[in-house]
């Protein structure tokens, strides 16, 4: 859903509105502890909580979120968050720094806290999954592909229309990927590869329909709709928007940057608007 940057300036023009929005989401019709009365709380006037009218309670919205220790301005948090939600291809802590006014190190912390938020739990998946690894990091001499020497490699399944799980693994040995598989595909499921025999052991071991293409004799989609060009389209998004944009990743953060494009990949139907989607996590417990 389209929410222009207007919209959002003008229903979070400053720090309260921003704050208010976190009290109603966080706390409908609060009960006082102290009077008992319920739906009593203002705004404190110079304090970034809210009171009981009987003025001997307060809720503090941020508290248990990412914004809890933050000295930031919570309208620029929350700018910096539709910045992620809206953007493509992520959003550099330079962008960051720049688009908030703030030092590069809080544009870091910011981003690394968005990340964060952006993690999702492996998904159930059933009926077509396209499963399949890429191989990320920057240009090296040798062999490229699968091989190569100091990559990082992302695996991953796509249930066709359906949701996406990556993983960072060291290798792509069956029983590797075994357990990524076996852990949230459904029986009955048809897994959809390339010619990796890891797949093929794969799918013999949880007697699963297994449907191939062979990439290296050139093929790349069948008449009967196999193929790996799903996951493959997220794949190229994924590395041109890390080139792009982050230009270079260290192995350490790889796996929230993965995050963040599953995130949004896994999002990308919703009819409210991703920042609302992203806006609604920030009390949760994240890794």
């Amino acid at each position: 859903m389209r929410y222009s940057i207007l919209e959002f300036h003008r229903q979070y023009p400053d720090n309260n509105a921003c704050l208010a929005k976190l009290f109603a989401d966080r706390f409908h019709k609060p009960k006082c502890e102290v009077c008992g009365r319920v739906d009593q709380y203002h705004k404190h006037p110079t304090r970034p909580c809210y009171t009981c009218n009987c003025g001997k309670s307060h809720i503090f919205p941020k508290q248990g979120t990412i914004f809890e220790k933050s000295s930031t301005d919570l309208v620029k948090w929350f700018f910096a968050m539709y910045l992620f939600a809206q953007s493509k291809n992520g959003i550099a802590a330079k962008e960051i720094e720049r688009a908030c006014d703030v030092t590069y190190k809080t544009a870091w912390r910011m981003a690394t806290e968005i990340r964060k938020m952006m993690f999702d739990f492996p998904h159930d998946q059933s009926g077509s999954v396209e499963a399949d690894e890429t191989y990320i990091g920057g240009k090296r001499k040798g062999r490229r592909g699968r091989g190569a020497a100091g990559k990082t490699i992302v695996f991953g399944t796509l249930q066709r229309e359906g949701k996406l799980n990556t993983v960072i693994v060291p290798n792509v040995k069956a029983a590797t990927l075994q357990p990524h598989i076996q852990d949230n595909i459904a029986k009955g499921t048809k897994l959809i590869t390339d010619e990796l025999r890891s797949y093929r052991k794969i799918a013999q071991i949880m007697d699963l329909e297994h449907n191939t293409v062979e990439h290296g004799a050139g093929q790349y989609a069948k008449p009967d709709g196999t193929h790996t060009n799903s996951i493959e389209g997220f794949w190229s998004q994924l590395k041109r928007s890390i080139h792009g944009t982050y230009h270079v990743v260290s192995p350490k953060y790889l796996s929230s940057y993965v995050s963040e494009f599953a995130w949004r990949y896994n999002h990308r139907l919703d009819e409210s608007p991703l920042f609302d989607a992203l806006l609604g996590r920030v009390s949760l417990p994240h890794v």
